[in-house]
């Protein structure tokens, strides 16, 4: 697997949320992620978001994307919807042992996100030769013999 969600509660957290009648995204951070040749490519909704309040890292495969929106109420206002998320955000996937977490490359355009994580060289396919020559691989015999005394109750 490729990318694999680190969210062990996340299932519960959305039905508890449509129960209630709520169908918003419980983090904020709507994703996509597909392969597309030897890459990876996420994208991530962060509307309202400036790219400085993005913060994105990887510690031990995992993938960690970390985001900021406010607003501020004023004083007088008078609230009649609030459906949109604020705070902080966070979203986290492990990154499969065939991405290359350090060819990670992001981008940051009219609210999306959008990661390239590169496969990494030995996950991609590769042509093997067959050596012609009986030699080209050397094996070394063992001798398995017969039962050992030990083994015969001598």
């Amino acid at each position: 697997m490729l990318l694999s969600q680190n969210d062990p509660f996340r299932d519960f957290d959305q039905m508890f949320r449509r129960m209630a009648g709520r169908n918003d995204d419980i983090n904020g951070m709507a994703m996509d992620a597909y392969r597309r040749g030897s890459n990876v490519w996420v994208h991530i909704d962060l509307p309202g978001v400036l790219a400085d309040a993005v913060d994105i890292s990887v510690e031990r495969s995992v993938l960690t994307i970390e985001a900021q929106r406010d607003w501020e109420r004023k004083e007088g206002d008078q609230m009649y919807l609030l459906e949109r998320p604020r705070g902080r955000f966070r979203r986290q996937v492990h990154l499969g042992e065939s991405l290359d977490p350090e060819g990670i490359e992001a981008a940051f355009s009219d609210g999306v996100l959008t990661l390239r994580i590169p496969i990494s060289e030995r996950a991609k396919p590769r042509k093997i030769t067959i050596g012609t020559e009986p030699s080209a691989i050397e094996a070394e015999s063992i001798d398995v013999g017969t039962e050992s005394e030990a083994d015969a109750g001598v």
